[in-house]
C-alpha cells in the first residue's frame, strides 16, 4: 500500500486550486462539498468559477500563481492542464508547506483524491493508486446502487442521538442498538427520530444477552476458501481467540473493534496450554461476549474441539461449530489428485504425526500395504519416525510420498519424493511453514510424466 487512506478535517482550512479549466472544475465540484476555505488562482477562469466567486463560495485570484499564494494552505491542486505550469506552481506550493496533488500526475503527487460515494456524513472512498481508474468507477457504481439515498439522513440524525444512546453500556448492547437502527428503512427526519426513541426504550429494558462461543474453521489459509458462515462470525465477534497457523489475511477480516487473542500451539515448542485456552474462552463468554474460537483448517480435525466444548458445557455456555475446509482437502487439490480412486483405494486415513505423548503410534502394518493412502498432519518433525515404522512393517521404499507446505497460500511448496527418500529430503528442504505429508499420493503431473516415460521405454 503506497497510499494510506485517511479523512482529513478541512473545516475552516485553506485549500488552493491553481487552474481555471475543466480539470480545476472537476476538483472544485468535489471540494465545494466540504467546509474548506477555497481559493482559485487562474488567469483565465471558467465562467462557473467566476459565478462561484460572486456567490462567495470561493476566493478568486485572476492571475498566474505567484510565490506566497500557497502560504497556510493544507491542500494544493495543480490543475492547469499544462505540465510545465503545473510543475512550476507545484514547486511553489511545496516550498510553502502545502500537500500537493498534480492532476493526472500520480508520480509527482503527494496525495490522491479517490473516487467517492457521498452519503454525507457517510463517505466511501475508493482508490486504486492510479492502477485501474475504470475499476474504481465500477466499484463506485456498485456501491452507489447498494447504499440507500437516505443513509446520510439516518447518519446525521443518529450522530445527534449519540449522547442519549450512551445510556446503554459500552460494547455489545450499544453496538446492537445502532445495528438495529441502521437496519431500519426511514423516510424522514421525524421518522428517524421516533425510531431512535423507540429502539432505545426497547434496548434499555431488554435483558442482557448471554455470551456464546462459535468454534470456527479458518480453512487452510487462502481467504477465498473461508466459508460465508465463518466470515459472518468474524464480523460479529467481540473476542477472537486464534491459533498460530491462522493466516494474517484471515485475521484481517475480523471486526476492527474485536479483541484479538493469540492461543498459539507448536508441536514440541512453546504453546499456550489447553487449560489456559479453555479459561480464555469461558471467561470472555461469561462476561457476555460473542467469542470466536478460530482454528486453522477444520475445527473437527485434530483441533482439540471436544475439550473446548466440554469446557463450555461445564460452564453452561452456548456453543456452535462452524466447519471449515481442512488443510488436507486444499493440499490434495493442489496435487490435482483425489483422496480415493476406483481400483486404487476405497478409503483414506487422516493421521497426526504426534500427540500429547510425543510421536503418535498407528496401525503401521495396515498403512504399509500397497495402495494405502493417508494424510499425515503435523508430520514434519515426526517424518523420520513415520518412515522408519513403515519400512519396518514392510512398506515399499518406492511408495509415493508428497509433502505440501503452506497449502493454498501464495508461498505453497510441493515436494514429491518416495518413502525411502522422505528423509533426508524433508530436512534438506528446510521447510518453515505448516506442512502435510501424503502417503501413497504423488502430484498428477509427476504421475503422468512417469507413465509417459514407462511407455517410451516399453516401446524401445
Amino acid at each position: 500500500m503506497k497510499h494510506f487512506p485517511i479523512f482529513m478535517a478541512l473545516e475552516g482550512r485553506r485549500v488552493v486550486v491553481s487552474g481555471g479549466g475543466e480539470a480545476a472544475l472537476a476538483k472544485l465540484r468535489l471540494l465545494l462539498k466540504t467546509e474548506a476555505n477555497l481559493t482559485v488562482v487562474a488567469a483565465d477562469p471558467a465562467a462557473e468559477i467566476v459565478s462561484w466567486a460572486a456567490e462567495g463560495r470561493v476566493a478568486l485570484i485572476e492571475r498566474a500563481m505567484e510565490t506566497g499564494d500557497a502560504i497556510c494552505t493544507s491542500l494544493f491542486y495543480a490543475a492547469n492542464e499544462d505540465d510545465v505550469e503545473d510543475a512550476r506552481v507545484a514547486a511553489i506550493a511545496n516550498r510553502e508547506g502545502a500537500l500537493v496533488n498534480i492532476v493526472d500526475n500520480l508520480a509527482d503527487s503527494q496525495f490522491i483524491t479517490p473516487a467517492m460515494v457521498d452519503r454525507d456524513p457517510v463517505v466511501v472512498a475508493i482508490g486504486t493508486e492510479g492502477a485501474a481508474p475504470v475499476l474504481a468507477r465500477a466499484i463506485k457504481k456498485d456501491i452507489e446502487e447498494r447504499l440507500s439515498p437516505r443513509l446520510g439522513l439516518m447518519a446525521r440524525i443518529g450522530k445527534a442521538f449519540r449522547a442519549k444512546a450512551d445510556a446503554l453500556p459500552f460494547g455489545v448492547k450499544r453496538r446492537e442498538f445502532w445495528a438495529d437502527y441502521y437496519a431500519q428503512d426511514v423516510g424522514s427526519e421525524a421518522e428517524a427520530s421516533a425510531t431512535l426513541d423507540t429502539l432505545l426504550d426497547q434496548h434499555l429494558s431488554a435483558h442482557a444477552k448471554e455470551g456464546r462461543v462459535d468454534l470456527v474453521g479458518a480453512g487452510p489459509g487462502d481467504p477465498e476458501l473461508l466459508t460465508l458462515k465463518a466470515r459472518k462470525a468474524l464480523d460479529a465477534a467481540d473476542v477472537v481467540i486464534y491459533d498460530r497457523l491462522v493466516a494474517p489475511e484471515i485475521l484481517e477480516l475480523a471486526r476492527r473493534e474485536a479483541i484479538m487473542l493469540s492461543a498459539g500451539k507448536e508441536g514440541f515448542g512453546p504453546s499456550v496450554t489447553q487449560d489456559t485456552i479453555n479459561e480464555m474462552i469461558v471467561s470472555h463468554a461469561r462476561s457476555g461476549a460473542h467469542v470466536v474460537r478460530l482454528k486453522s483448517g477444520d475445527p473437527t480435525v485434530f483441533g482439540r474441539l471436544d475439550e473446548e466444548i466440554e469446557a463450555c458445557d461445564a460452564s453452561g455456555i452456548t456453543w456452535n461449530i462452524v466447519p471449515g475446509i481442512t488443510s488436507a482437502s486444499a493440499a490434495v487439490a493442489a496435487l490435482g489428485q483425489s483422496f480415493t480412486k476406483r481400483g486404487r483405494n476405497s478409503g483414506v486415513r487422516f493421521l497426526t504425526g504426534h500427540d500429547t505423548k510425543g510421536f503418535a503410534d498407528h496401525d503401521w502394518k495396515t498403512l504399509a500395504r500397497e495402495g494405502e493412502v493417508a494424510a499425515i498432519y503435523m508430520g514434519k518433525k515426526s517424518a523420520r519416525f513415520i518412515q522408519g515404522r513403515l519400512l519396518m512393517h514392510g512398506a515399499d521404499p518406492l511408495t509415493q510420498v508428497t509433502v505440501i507446505e503452506n497449502a493454498s497460500r501464495p508461498e505453497q511448496r510441493i515436494l514429491a519424493t518416495t518413502l525411502g527418500e522422505l528423509e533426508p529430503t524433508l530436512t534438506q528442504a528446510n521447510l518453515s511453514g505448516p506442512a502435510l505429508v501424503f502417503l501413497g499420493l504423488a502430484p498428477r503431473a509427476a504421475l503422468n510424466a512417469a507413465q509417459q516415460q514407462e511407455e517410451m521405454e516399453a516401446a524401445i
